[in-house]
C-alpha cells in the first residue's frame, strides 16, 4: 500500500505590503529589508483568519484534483497562529469545505509543520483507512507579529497552502524522511504563551503573548541543522543531488538558503524560492512554493521527479523528506 500526491493548490490574501510601507512606521528601508532577507512584499489579510485562508486553499486543491470534499478522509492544519487554541483550525476548515464528520486535526511546530503534517498524513494513509487525505499549512503571522519590531515585523506574511493524498497500490511518494526537535532552545522563537496563575477564581484575561525570536540564534540554528538534515536524508536513501528536481525549503531568509546551499556544496539555483513575494509565511511556505511550482508546470504531478522538502524552525523543530511526485 502506497500515497500519492494528487492535487495541490494555495491561498494567499488580495492585500500586499510592500518594503516601502513598512518605511512609513519602522525604522527601515526598502535596501535593507532586500539586502538581509530577499523579501520585496508581504500579503496581510485584512478579514480572513487561518482557517478561512485554509478553506480558500482546500477548494482549490480539492478542484484541481477533481475530487468532492465528501470523498476526503481527514483534513490536519499545520498551524502556529490558529484561529482559536480550541476548536482547532482543521475542524473549521472541515467545515467551511463541506468534509463534515471526517477525523480533522491541527499540528504545530511552527515552520516545519507542514513536514511533521506531511509525515503523519503519509502514514495515516498507509492504514488502508482513508482513500483521500487533506494536509494543508497556513497561517495569519500577521496577527501575532509585533509591528513596533523591526527584527521580526518586516519578515513574516499570511498564506496557506497543502496538498490531495490518495491511496494507491504503488510505491509512496515518500521515499525517507529526517524529522526533529529540540526543546532545550525552544525560547529562541515564541508566541502566544499562555500565562500561568496560581490562584482560581475571577481575574483579568491576560492576553496572549506577540511573536518574539531571536534572529541570531534561529539563523545559526538553520544553517547548522538543515544541511545536515538534508544530507543525513540523501544518505539514508543512498540519493544524489543531480537526480534532485528542486529543494522547497521553508522560505524564512534568502541569505539561509544560500548559506544551506553552500554548505551542501550545490548551487542556490536548486533551492526554489518565492520570498520575494511573500516573505515569511510560516508552515504555509513549503506548500504555496510547491503549488507555485505545479501550476507554472516546473513540477508535474505523477512524474516520479524527486524533490526534497526540507523545514525548521520554531520548537526548536526541522526535517528534510525525499518525495516523488
Amino acid at each position: 500500500m502506497g500515497t500519492k500526491i494528487v492535487g495541490t493548490g494555495s491561498y494567499v490574501p488580495e492585500r500586499v505590503i510592500s518594503n516601502e510601507q513598512l518605511e512609513l512606521f519602522l525604522e527601515t528601508s526598502d535596501e535593507w529589508i532586500q539586502s538581509r532577507t530577499g523579501i520585496k512584499e508581504r500579503r496581510i489579510s485584512d478579514t480572513e483568519d487561518t482557517s478561512d485562508l485554509c478553506a480558500k486553499a482546500a477548494k482549490q486543491i480539492l478542484a484541481n484534483a477533481g475530487v468532492d470534499a465528501k470523498e476526503v478522509g481527514f483534513v490536519i492544519v499545520a498551524t502556529m497562529s490558529p484561529d482559536y487554541l480550541s476548536p482547532s483550525t482543521a475542524s473549521l476548515v472541515q467545515d467551511k469545505i463541506g468534509a463534515h464528520s471526517v477525523m480533522s486535526f491541527d499540528v504545530n511546530a511552527a515552520c516545519s509543520g507542514f513536514i511533521y503534517a506531511l509525515s503523519i498524513a503519509e502514514k495515516l494513509m498507509q492504514s488502508g483507512s482513508f482513500r483521500y487525505g487533506l494536509v494543508l499549512g497556513g497561517e495569519v503571522m500577521s496577527k501575532i507579529v509585533d509591528w513596533n519590531d523591526r527584527s521580526t515585523a518586516v519578515l513574516f506574511g499570511d498564506g496557506a497552502g497543502g496538498v490531495l493524498l490518495e491511496h494507491t497500490s504503488e510505491e509512496s511518494f515518500v521515499l525517507g524522511e529526517d524529522i526533529h526537535a529540540d526543546g532545550s532552545r525552544g525560547e529562541a522563537l515564541t508566541a502566544g504563551k499562555v500565562a500561568f496563575s496560581e490562584r482560581w477564581g475571577p481575574q483579568p484575561a491576560t492576553p496572549l503573548d506577540l511573536l518574539q525570536m531571536d534572529g541570531r540564534s534561529i539563523f545559526d540554528f538553520a544553517i547548522r541543522s538543515v544541511p545536515k538534515s538534508i544530507m543525513d536524508l540523501t544518505e539514508k536513501t543512498g540519493t544524489q543531488f543531480e537526480e534532485v528536481e528542486c529543494i522547497i525549503a521553508h522560505q524564512a531568509n534568502y541569505r539561509i538558503l544560500k548559506a544551506i546551499a553552500k554548505k551542501l556544496k550545490v548551487p542556490v539555483e536548486l533551492f526554489a524560492s518565492n520570498i520575494h513575494k511573500y516573505g515569511n509565511t510560516s508552515a504555509a511556505s513549503i506548500p504555496i512554493l510547491l503549488d507555485e511550482l505545479v501550476a507554472g508546470g516546473e513540477l508535474v504531478l505523477g512524474s516520479k521527479k524527486k524533490v526534497i522538502l526540507t523545514g525548521f524552525g520554531g520548537g526548536l523543530t526541522w526535517g528534510s523528506m525525499l518525495i516523488q511526485l
